[in-house]
């Protein structure tokens, strides 16, 4: 459901899914979070993640069939907020990675697949296909405590944010760059995965030391680490 490759000093983690949305279903959450702690056992100063997908989407959120094969109403509920938990902590596992994490978007994220792009520390994305977009307004569904921590964490503009939250509205690449989202577009899928390479080569000649790089990501968020259970703490790995 995904796969690990390591080039030199970076991981690139690529989502293949059972499906083509690629939908975050428990089983996948499982695969990815057991590639994020391969990653982290092999890390070395100057490490870094780039996460990417295959095809149309980068994940389309939640998985809407695990839920629905319950066959009631109060069974899809039971089994969405499954997932809503199930889910967190691989949001904790991006937030606390010990090293930089780049979000290498190939097509739609959508829900929890904006979520899962937002965990990382920069996104890129598709300017010639492929929406960033929160469906849960048109839904009918409240967010969980944690994602909209992660929202206000991640997008500094009140505004932004309520275009994407209260108005679901897609957002598409260079408006997406323009809102201070993402950091790039590219107008291919390979483009995309290629920026994210070099972004990543850029963060592994500064050889940073992991654990102090992803305590000091910690610190910038303490409202987000608080609700995820996460703890600061000191890490000291001076060169001094």
């Amino acid at each position: 459901m995904c796969t690990l490759e390591k080039r030199g000093d970076l991981f690139i983690l690529t989502i293949t899914g059972d499906d083509e949305q690629h939908r975050l279903s428990p089983s996948l959450v499982d695969s990815i979070r057991s590639a994020l702690a391969e990653a982290q056992s092999k890390i070395t100063p100057g490490s870094a993640l780039i996460t990417t997908a295959t095809g149309k989407f980068f994940s389309n959120g939640f998985d809407l069939a695990f839920a629905q094969a319950s066959g009631s109403k109060s069974g899809f509920i039971d089994r969405m907020l499954y997932q809503v938990d199930y889910f967190k902590p691989l949001v904790a596992d991006l937030i606390s990675f010990p090293a930089p994490t780049i979000a290498a978007v190939n097509g739609h994220a959508a829900a929890a697949g904006l979520a899962l792009a937002l965990s990382h520390d920069y996104i890129i994305m598709r300017s010639d296909r492929g929406v960033l977009y929160m469906s849960e307004v048109d839904l009918g569904m409240t967010l969980p405590d944690y994602f909209t921590t992660l929202f206000r964490a991640k997008i500094g503009s009140a505004s932004v944010r309520r275009e994407i939250l209260l108005a679901g509205r897609k957002v598409k690449g260079a408006e997406a760059v323009k809102m201070g989202i993402v950091e790039a577009a590219h107008d291919s899928e390979e483009k995309v995965v290629e920026s994210g390479v070099r972004m990543g080569a850029e963060f592994s000649k500064r050889k940073w030391n992991g654990e102090v790089f992803g305590e000091i990501r910690k610190s910038l968020y303490p409202e987000l680490c608080g609700v995820l259970g996460l703890v600061c703490k000191m890490a000291v790995a001076s060169k001094l």
